[in-house]
């Protein structure tokens, strides 16, 4: 199978006089274009061809949720992100008892193999923040506890992220026990002090969640200012940073910023798609029990008190970081794609390079998805 007659994107820029071969499900060559002969030619008719995007962070769509635990849920979450070029996902949870957690990284395990685009689960909560805990149920959220700690490790396979707040107590050790399991660990939803940061990133926290959003920042301790999670973040250069750039979480400004700290590698976008996500404004729905609506495009507590994720597709992101924060096509493509695949250790996703999955993404000048493609099979056209 040939893709020819596009304009691919690599990290350090784009090319026009390229193509890809893929056999298998795996990119073999990329060279100069040539008159095919005896391949399947697929016409790219001038438009990008970019890899699959990789979202770390995502709930849920058109109404189904990953708490349901049904893979039908899951499939219509997945065939709604795949309209946006999302190949690999990561199906997050709310806060939640554990028994109810279990149930969702069982019902992971038993179809994960079925749908190439689940990557694993983001567990995000219960051991976050009661001050910093947004459209989280307050009530679930508990300790790290040795016990609770070793019943997530028991799902290392599927688990590939976990959000947690550094400055609990206990904290520090379930850290380091979930690095030394492969999971990567986000600080998220905290409301740490900068040193208390830095005490996670030392046991292995090595990126933070939805930057901005439901995290401490500087303040004064009696009569010094001292920085918070967001600042320790900002500085530290090994840490990554997610971003709900969805243009309603976090402003232009602020984005601009998170670009000139952390520049092109250090970002991940991610939606943070509630069910709300594909709903017209003014429709209602359930965050694990909170209800939200949609609204001005963005989904939020039906008090309106707090956001409740985003209603974005990953294309959307991208659109917002080229046209409202002004960064490069090509480095915002590597926010989604590269990067986060980077995080969570998907060695042969992200990227366009031979060896790795023929994840595609194709879309127009417009920046509209046209084409995505999971191991060289088209999922979604519009």
């Amino acid at each position: 199978m040939i893709f020819t007659n596009g304009r691919l994107i690599f990290p350090d820029g784009i090319r026009d006089d390229l193509e890809i071969v893929a056999e298998k499900g795996k990119i073999v060559t990329i060279h100069g274009r040539t008159t095919p002969r005896e391949r399947e030619v697929i016409d790219l008719h001038g438009n990008y061809l970019a890899p699959g995007f990789v979202d770390l962070h995502v709930h849920g769509a058109l109404g189904r949720d990953t708490m349901e635990t049904s893979t039908d849920a899951f499939r219509s979450i997945c065939n709604f992100h795949a309209s946006g070029g999302t190949t690999s996902f990561l199906l997050t949870t709310a806060t939640a008892p554990m028994n109810k957690l279990v149930e969702v990284l069982d019902a992971v395990r038993d179809c994960r193999s079925s749908n190439d685009a689940i990557a694993g689960v983001h567990v995000e909560g219960p051991f976050i923040s009661k001050a910093k805990c947004g459209a989280q149920r307050a009530e679930f959220i508990q300790e790290p506890s040795p016990t609770a700690v070793q019943q997530l490790l028991d799902y290392a396979d599927v688990i590939k992220r976990v959000t947690i707040a550094p400055e609990l107590p206990g904290a520090l050790e379930a850290i380091k026990e979930f690095r030394e399991h492969g999971i990567s660990v986000s600080g998220g939803h905290s409301d740490a002090w900068d040193e208390e940061a830095r005490a996670g990133f030392n046991r292995g926290m090595r990126s933070v969640t939805h930057t901005f959003n439901c995290m401490s920042s500087a303040r004064r301790r009696g009569v010094y200012r001292v920085g918070g999670l967001l600042e320790f973040a900002l500085s530290e250069p090994q840490i990554s940073c997610e971003l709900i750039a969805d243009g309603h979480h976090v402003s232009a400004t602020l984005m601009k910023m998170l670009y000139r700290a952390k520049g092109a590698g250090g970002i991940c976008l991610v939606t943070d798609a509630t069910a709300g996500a594909g709903f017209p404004n003014g429709s209602l729905f359930s965050l694990f029990g909170n209800e939200c609506v949609v609204e001005g495009g963005v989904c939020l507590l039906a008090d309106h008190s707090a956001l409740a994720g985003s209603a974005s597709r990953m294309i959307d992101l991208v659109r917002t970081m080229v046209r409202d924060v002004d960064v490069p096509l090509h480095e915002a493509i590597m926010m989604a794609a590269e990067n986060p695949a980077r995080a969570i250790g998907l060695e042969i996703k992200g990227r366009l390079a031979v060896g790795a999955d023929a994840d595609f993404v194709v879309f127009s000048p417009d920046l509209e998805v046209v084409r995505t493609f999971i191991r060289g099979e088209e999922i979604w056209s519009e």
